[in-house]
């Protein structure tokens, strides 16, 4: 297994990428030991992302009142989880909020906003406040704001936004346990469409909501065939109120394994570590060197993160940079 998996591994490095034909192959992954797999993945983050490991954060724009019905969201109306409830929030807080990570060190930010698209009025207020940031600031800038049309996206780009983030959740097969209220394909010609339009694309997904080995495979060979350059793999944080509280969570190896099998698919992508990093050993640092390039640090939408500092300190400890 392990002469096999080296094979690969330089396979991998000289070019050749894992289709869907090579599924058979990968579920093999599944039964390989977890730190030949890690040590494998580690190999390939090493060379092709070097030292360096991407961080941003967030800022939850507006939050609650979603009509979608995502089971894990605590953001969906159809859900009570006591979440704050407020519309998009004024420029001076988001621009403030964007300085500061910029101080901090963060390579981007992204405002992020409930519900099942930003339209209308406060559309228009989120592209003034990303005007506003790309003439102050130089962090790159990230938007989420959920099922977009052509026109939004050009007027995203020229605002000064360079990604956009669309998670496409789990595979094509399971996406239908966990939502109803629009479909994968619409999430997939979302993502076309901000790529389309010249905005690089950050989508990944969950795991831990039920699905199965081979949801998490698909998924992998989805992202892949997207092109996506920026892959967010949050481990579910079951949340009371919402259609997955009694959810239970991952084992670390469960998510330490999708890492690395995600890093062998899609080798030359930033593998961002999100929700959940706290089920993982000494909060991700095991990862960060199996796997992960990237993170989002600071506070997630509705479950607890780590702080910047924090953050900077433990790549500095692991001989990782966020720099350039």
């Amino acid at each position: 297994m392990k002469a096999k998996l080296t094979a690969l591994e330089e396979k991998i490095i000289h070019g050749y990428r894992l289709s869907r034909k090579d599924e058979a192959e990968v579920k093999e992954l599944l039964s390989t030991p977890l730190d030949e797999l890690m040590a494998c993945a580690s190999r390939l983050q090493k060379h092709f992302c070097g030292n360096h490991v991407d961080l941003c954060t967030i800022i939850n724009g507006r939050s609650g009142r979603c009509s979608e019905n995502c089971k894990y969201c605590a953001q969906a109306a159809c859900h009570h989880t006591g979440i704050e409830e407020y519309p998009f929030l004024p420029a001076e807080e988001i621009i403030a909020n964007a300085r500061a990570n910029e101080q901090a060190g963060v390579n981007r930010f992204a405002i992020v906003t409930s519900g099942r698209a930003l339209g209308g009025a406060e559309f228009d207020q989120a592209i003034k406040t990303y005007e506003k940031m790309n003439a102050t600031l130089k962090i790159d800038l990230c938007a989420s704001h959920g099922i977009l049309n052509r026109e939004q996206f050009r007027r995203l780009r020229a605002a000064g936004v360079t990604s956009y983030h669309h998670n496409i959740e789990t595979s094509r097969r399971y996406f239908p346990q966990i939502c109803t209220t629009h479909t994968y394909d619409d999430r997939i010609k979302t993502i076309r469409l901000a790529q389309s339009e010249g905005l690089s694309v950050c989508s990944g997904g969950i795991i831990g909501m039920g699905e199965t080995w081979a949801d998490r495979i698909d998924m992998a060979f989805s992202l892949a065939e997207l092109g996506i350059q920026s892959i967010p793999i949050n481990a579910l944080m079951a949340i009371k109120g919402t259609g997955l509280e009694h959810q239970p969570a991952l084992p670390a190896e469960d998510i330490l394994r999708t890492i690395a099998i995600f890093r062998l698919i899609n080798p030359e992508a930033n593998i961002r570590l999100a929700a959940g990093r706290k089920l993982l050993p000494d909060n991700g640092s095991t990862a960060f060197l199996h796997g992960a390039s990237a993170s989002i640090t600071g506070n997630m939408l509705t479950t607890s993160g780590t702080t910047i500092a924090e953050d900077l300190a433990m790549l500095e400890k692991l001989g990782l940079s966020n720099q350039s």
